[in-house]
């Protein structure tokens, strides 16, 4: 899966909105709407930081 689709899942599995996301994780809003839309490719690191700071925090709803 690409990167910008397991960004977008991430963001979808936590119930936050591009805003809400955005300010959690303290990146800037154009920034996160770039890496959904593939203007902009994030590094592989920072998903894996991300997917994990949501798994510890118990933010990713159960499906």
């Amino acid at each position: 899966m690409d990167a910008q689709k397991e960004i977008k899942e991430l963001r979808e599995a936590t119930g936050m909105n591009r805003r809400e996301f955005s300010e959690y994780y303290g990146i800037p809003y154009r920034t996160v709407q770039d890496w959904e839309a593939g203007k902009r490719t994030m590094p592989e690191y920072v998903l894996r930081l991300m997917k994990y700071k949501a798994e510890m925090e118990n933010l990713c709803k159960k499906r």
